[in-house]
């Protein structure tokens, strides 16, 4: 049997006036997805303990069948990685760094990821590549859990609870997953109360912080590298559709060693859709939808692999439902 995933119908996906499911190239009757069918890995890791799980997720010699697992009984447990009061942050050496897309390469990237469907315009927001200085920065390894956002919930009577809590329930099943379904709005008021409890100064990423994190000094077109390779994110071709456990795709983190830079989900950063210096304004679907809007970066775990690019700037997309929106941390210094 051909999972579908790999099947010509799901490489070939094309947007346009499809249904979502028809535009993600998903079968019409149901086919189970990746890890549906992975009891033998459950019941020979359900007797470990929260130490010994962590070191699965955590060790690059585990199969992803085996992190998948192991992440998700942490879910269940309580993952000690996932600290509140304290989300783990990596240091990002500032300078001048170059962002953004050089207009020559557009029609490389077109054809590179042709057969998805993406409007020309889409790639032309990364116009041109240009120059930033930035200075020191912190980036939190992971992108904040359901689990750190039912605290600030608790905490403070904010009133949107995410979508994708069935019926607002809140999903233990998945507390150290990415919360999505949430809006930049919450994003911010989460950064702010976080850094009254704590009294540091964490806010979201600006977009140049946000793609040197995920392209490093050598600019990668991917975290890990140029070439895109399914095992190590979670987007659509990944298979599993839905959100993982933070982390356990060692191998696409970020030169800086941050986790979950593509796929899982979208990450809100600060700065709304703006042209760069020297480029042209593109007034595409988003802005059609929107008009002024927030800025997501690093694709999700229902959409395909060009939004996982280091440099594709995107947003949400309220006509879909496919656009799972979530957001890390940054600090300064």
């Amino acid at each position: 049997m051909t999972e579908w995933w790999h099947s010509p119908k799901f490489a070939g996906a094309l947007c346009g006036t499809m249904s979502d499911r028809e535009r993600l190239g998903l079968p019409e009757c149901f086919f189970p997805c990746r890890f549906d069918d992975i009891g033998e890995t459950w019941r020979r890791l359900a007797g470990l303990d929260r130490a010994e799980l962590c070191a699965i997720v955590e060790d690059r010699a585990s199969c992803l069948a085996d992190r998948y697992a192991a992440g998700n009984l942490l879910a269940l447990l309580g993952d000690p990685r996932i600290d509140p009061a304290s989300p783990r942050m990596l240091d990002i050496p500032g300078g001048e760094v170059e962002i953004g897309l050089d207009q020559a390469e557009v029609d490389a990237v077109m054809e590179r990821f042709s057969g998805l469907g993406l409007d020309r315009k889409w790639i032309l927001k990364e116009c041109p590549s240009h120059r930033v200085l930035l200075g020191n920065y912190r980036m939190a390894k992971y992108p904040v859990t359901n689990f750190e956002y039912r605290i600030f919930l608790e905490q403070t009577g904010h009133s949107e609870i995410p979508d994708s809590w069935a019926f607002r329930r809140y999903p233990q099943e998945r507390s150290n997953h990415p919360v999505f379904t949430v809006s930049a709005q919450s994003a911010d008021a989460y950064a702010r109360w976080l850094s009254g409890q704590t009294g540091r100064r964490l806010r979201l990423p600006t977009e140049a912080e946000w793609e040197h994190a995920a392209a490093g000094p050598d600019r990668f077109e991917f975290p890990w590298g140029n070439e895109f390779l399914a095992d190590r994110c979670n987007t659509l071709e990944t298979g599993i559709l839905s959100t993982t456990p933070v982390g356990m795709f060692l191998e696409g983190n970020s030169p800086f060693g941050i986790a979950d830079m593509a796929g899982n989900v979208e990450e809100y950063v600060s700065d709304d859709y703006h042209s760069y210096p020297g480029g042209e304004f593109v007034s595409d679907h988003l802005v059609e939808k929107n008009g002024n809007y927030r800025v997501a970066r690093g694709g999700g775990f229902a959409r395909m692999r060009d939004l996982a690019r280091t440099r594709r700037r995107h947003g949400h997309n309220p006509a879909s439902k496919t656009y799972a929106m979530g957001f890390r941390l940054a600090e300064d210094c």
